[in-house]
């Protein structure tokens, strides 16, 4: 799940033939694909209530790598001019998804091959300037701070989950979530503003999402849910 697109900006990037910014353009190109990414898969069944707590668990099982791989690659640019912008260690997962396995007892769940190709994924997009990660970054990042907070409240209710099952969603060294994803876009221009290859970017942005669709739609078949 992704920050929402503001759809007077998409109308106004629409009237020019270059996107006003890094941020615009990952926006326009991926606008479908998340629309898809809410629609299709576990996600959306969990949007709906109809998860169940193996599937939370094996959704969490297969997320933790995909973690693990941005941000070891993020944190190894983090002295650098572009991709050093939007490390920020607050916006870190790995612990938070061992500690809610742990609290469920399903540190065990199995590993997909969509999830191996999402790392591998970012592990490419780590190569070299690594500013792809940006892509990767604003992906997994936004989403969890917009439409993972909507996920959390579902799960709490339709699984009936302690906060201890939740941490994933949490955020304790944010104190102002919407003004942290203002700070965190801000930053992400920033970025894009100080390098040239945006094409390269707004592409990975897109390959992102299809990455989180494919293993969403393989998590749901996993899972035995919407059969």
């Amino acid at each position: 799940m992704l920050d929402r697109v503001d759809s007077d900006q998409i109308e106004m990037a629409g009237r020019s033939t270059r996107p006003a910014s890094l941020l615009q353009a990952m926006r326009e190109r991926t606008k479908a694909l998340h629309m898809t990414a809410e629609r299709t898969g576990i996600v959306a069944e969990l949007l709906r209530g109809r998860g169940t707590r193996g599937a939370y668990a094996l959704l969490l099982r297969n997320l933790l790598p995909v973690y693990e791989a941005l941000e070891a690659e993020l944190l190894r640019h983090r002295d650098t001019p572009v991709t050093g912008r939007i490390v920020r260690p607050e916006l870190h997962r790995v612990a938070a998804i061992k500690a809610d396995l742990a609290q469920l007892g399903a540190s065990d769940r199995p590993l997909l091959p969509e999830t191996i190709a999402y790392v591998s994924a970012i592990r490419d997009a780590g190569a070299g300037s690594g500013h792809a990660l940006l892509a990767h970054a604003y992906t997994r990042y936004l989403g969890d701070l917009s439409g993972g907070q909507i996920i959390k409240r579902i799960l709490a209710r339709s699984l009936n989950l302690e906060r201890e099952a939740l941490s994933f969603y949490e955020f304790p060294a944010i104190a102002d979530i919407p003004r942290f994803k203002d700070e965190y876009r801000d930053a992400l221009e920033q970025a894009g503003a100080a390098m040239a290859e945006h094409d390269i970017v707004v592409e990975e942005a897109a390959t992102a999402f299809q990455l989180n669709i494919t293993l969403s739609q393989a998590l749901q078949a996993a899972a035995g849910l919407g059969t």
